[in-house]
């Protein structure tokens, strides 16, 4: 029998997950609640049941599962309600604001013996997965340094995102995707971190950063989000003892190049109006192979399908709780090593 979930809040993200429940193989769009009578109104149009209050979406018996798409202050007094109302609950991402109000989420979830869980998406990105797919082959050899980064030039939403008392700001917004994407592809521990938040046209909050993790290995991921970028950079940029690997866009455009001849003869030197230089001069083609990336096509539904089957104990849940609270310590240690100006040591890991 499917799920029944209801959707809390009826904004861009709320209207996202009701299309996908919508046609959903595993559960069934029971209704929205948003704050504000507009948007009740155009889910209605739509066909959509719209509660009166969020106190009558936990007294419906047929709600199974709700789904927090509302601001990221509200998340926590939301999923605590609902877990102690019976409901299974998805917040939308950055699960809340810090570590300590992620615990008390935690805590309800154990105490209730309800699902709980954060909406990562981005794990199905396909950009993500091909360079994830790369990662583990293996086929750049020992990789030593990876740079994964957004950006457009919009500046922050002109909403409640731009508020640090709602939890404005790039790092809550993108940096929870692609520092998620990251502890995904990389099983090791971490060891430092060092962070630069941007304040180019919005001081109250982020509106981009750059941050460098160094794990374990001694691997370094840069991973960057800028919001005043006229010129992007790529999406991913992977860089192995034995070839380099980049994406360029969403679209998957990239390629793979591969040494597979270190021998090389009679470099011929690159001429410059100051000299010349062998050492930065492109290597000849015959002592390398280029390749394309992969191209996974993955269904994003499959966070739903997991969520449902966990609930009915058939399969693990994938996005666990010590997965989300390693990110949100991530995320704490970025703030703190930018309110610092120096790198710090990440002391909470749970590989």
């Amino acid at each position: 029998m499917k799920k029944k979930v209801a959707v809390i809040g009826y904004g861009g993200m709320g209207g996202w997950h009701c299309e996908h429940l919508q046609n959903s193989d595993v559960a069934e769009l029971a209704g929205i609640y948003d704050i504000k009578e507009e948007r009740r109104e155009l889910a209605r149009s739509r066909g959509i049941r719209a509660y009166e209050s969020f106190e009558e979406v936990l007294a419906d018996p047929e709600v199974d599962i709700l789904t927090l798409a509302i601001p990221n202050d509200c998340h926590k007094e939301d999923a605590i309600l609902g877990l102690r109302a019976g409901k299974n609950v998805i917040s939308e991402k950055p699960v809340t604001l810090s570590s300590a109000d992620l615990q008390e989420m935690i805590d309800a979830a154990n105490e209730t013996g309800k699902l709980f869980t954060v909406h990562q998406n981005r794990r199905w990105d396909a950009d993500f997965l091909s360079m994830k797919e790369i990662y583990e082959s293996g086929s750049l050899g020992p990789v030593f340094n990876i740079e994964s980064r957004v950006h457009g030039s919009r500046g922050i939403p002109g909403d409640w995102r731009q508020l640090p008392e709602h939890g404005g700001g790039m790092m809550l917004d993108w940096g929870v995707h692609l520092i998620d994407q990251i502890l995904q592809m990389i099983p090791e521990k971490i060891r430092t971190v060092y962070a630069v938040m941007d304040h180019v046209t919005n001081e109250l909050v982020d509106d981009g950063f750059k941050l460098d993790i160094r794990f374990d290995s001694g691997l370094l991921v840069r991973v960057e989000v800028g919001t005043s970028n006229f010129i992007n950079l790529p999406r991913w940029y992977m860089q192995g003892r034995d070839g380099t690997a980049i994406i360029y866009d969403w679209d998957l455009s990239g390629k793979i190049v591969r040494c597979e001849n270190w021998d090389e003869k009679d470099v011929v030197p690159v001429v410059t109006a100051a000299g010349l230089t062998k050492t930065m001069a492109p290597r000849d083609e015959s002592t390398i192979a280029e390749h394309d990336v992969p191209k996974p096509n993955p269904d994003v539904h499959d966070f739903y399908r997991n969520v449902c089957k966990a609930i009915d104990g058939l399969e693990p849940q994938l996005v666990t709780h010590p997965q989300m609270m390693r990110v949100m310590k991530l995320m704490e240690a970025a703030f703190e090593s930018d309110r610092q100006g120096q790198v710090i040591p990440f002391t909470y890991d749970q590989n």
